[in-house]
């Protein structure tokens, strides 16, 4: 038998691991929803780092992204083209890029969000009312979570 401490060391990993494979499932799914758009995974990602986190350098968008500084850059080039996000020299240090949304790459990604998230409430509303309430009293968690991860 299992010493109490480590039952619940197993359950929490248990859990833990449920919820990535839930995580990333669920959003691989809502992700087709992007396509309409014609927003890549990595350009909808950057540009809703923009969108929700304001304007930043190019340098903090790469590492928010988690990738190098020449593939933001690229990235950035492509959708500034595109008309979606804004660069501009900071006035106290010419060196310094910043990159924010145009008012286009806003409605963009707000449209694809929506999509997102009325394809999930379509899915929600097809779940038991008892289903329903538990995942959104365990939202507001999770979205806690999120933050201390």
């Amino acid at each position: 038998m299992m010493p109490p401490g480590r039952r619940e060391s197993a359950t929490v990993h248990t859990t833990a691991d449920q919820l990535h494979s839930a995580a990333i499932r669920l959003l691989r799914r809502l992700r087709t929803e992007d396509d309409a758009t014609g927003l890549s995974a990595p350009r909808a990602s950057a540009l809703s780092v923009l969108v929700f986190g304001g304007p930043m350098t190019l340098g903090a968008l790469a590492r928010a992204e988690q990738v190098r500084p020449p593939t933001i850059t690229r990235m950035i080039r492509e959708m500034e083209r595109d008309g979606l996000v804004r660069v501009t020299v900071d006035r106290a240090d010419r060196r310094i890029k910043r990159v924010g949304p145009t008012a286009r790459g806003k409605r963009r990604l707000v449209a694809a969000r929506a999509r997102r998230v009325e394809r999930l409430a379509r899915a929600l509303g097809a779940l038991p009312a008892a289903e329903r309430s538990l995942l959104a009293s365990a939202s507001a968690s999770l979205l806690e979570l999120a933050r201390k991860v």
